[in-house]
């Protein structure tokens, strides 16, 4: 193979990961969000991230990000995109490969104090893409930094591509679920409203759903079935 002897006069970018971890709370999809300390955007709302290390893959520089940043390990992390515009960071070239990570709001308990989930406002519908605003609590738009309102909704769009033939809906779920429930992802995903009956019917012969034989007894009516995804079909990409 013949050498390219001009490389080593080739100023290199940096390669960096970012990581959209997203979860189902009461009224939609949330991203966890920290404060950035220092320039560039200080004070502004970021996702977890950080450098890729010269001995470390990207799958381990992503799961590395989330346990540093967030505390979490063995969730579904999925590659999602190469963000590489020139001007996407003001200290110089950086390149970063975006994850997407989906976790059920019970293993948030602990995210760290200058965390947040921020509320995911898509104003384009369907697969149209393109950025998102994400909201505080107070409702108000957050302050971004760098292109990463662009990663969320890239996010996104990629859920909803594959909500419908890809199981990644039940990684916003705990273990056991409801139908509703399960219904409440879909429709948080896709942003509409989705008819009950049909919707049981399609999940119930999908085959994805194995009965548990319990019910959920914490409710004032009559107590809703419990299902299980089926063993074997969940295809979680785990984080080490």
């Amino acid at each position: 193979m013949e050498v390219d002897r001009d490389l080593p006069r080739h100023r290199a970018p940096s390669l960096a990961v970012d990581v959209a971890l997203i979860t189902l709370a009461p009224g939609g999809l949330r991203v966890l969000l920290l404060r950035r300390a220092g320039a560039p955007f200080a004070g502004a709302a970021v996702l977890p991230g950080g450098f890729v290390r010269v001995a470390e893959s990207l799958e381990d520089a992503a799961a590395r990000v989330l346990q540093q940043k967030a505390g979490l390990a063995g969730i579904f992390l999925e590659q999602l995109y190469t963000f590489g515009a020139p001007d996407r960071d003001p200290r110089g070239r950086v390149v970063a490969v975006a994850y997407y990570a989906l976790v059920p709001a019970v293993r948030l308990a602990a995210v760290p104090a200058a965390a947040q989930l921020a509320a995911i406002d898509a104003p384009w519908r369907g697969l149209e893409g393109g950025e998102v605003v994400l909201r505080g609590e107070d409702g108000h738009a957050l302050r971004v930094g760098f292109d990463h309102a662009r990663i969320v909704g890239m996010a996104l769009l990629r859920l909803r591509g594959k909500i419908d033939y890809a199981p990644v809906g039940f990684e916003l779920l705990p273990a056991q679920f409801t139908l509703l429930e399960l219904q409440q992802v879909h429709e948080a995903v896709l942003g509409r409203a989705l008819n009950k009956d049909s919707f049981r019917r399609r999940m119930l012969a999908s085959g994805r759903l194995q009965p548990t034989g319990a019910r959920r007894t914490d409710v004032g009516h009559r107590p809703p079935e419990l299902f299980r995804f089926r063993a074997g079909r969940r295809g979680r990409a785990a984080t080490s």
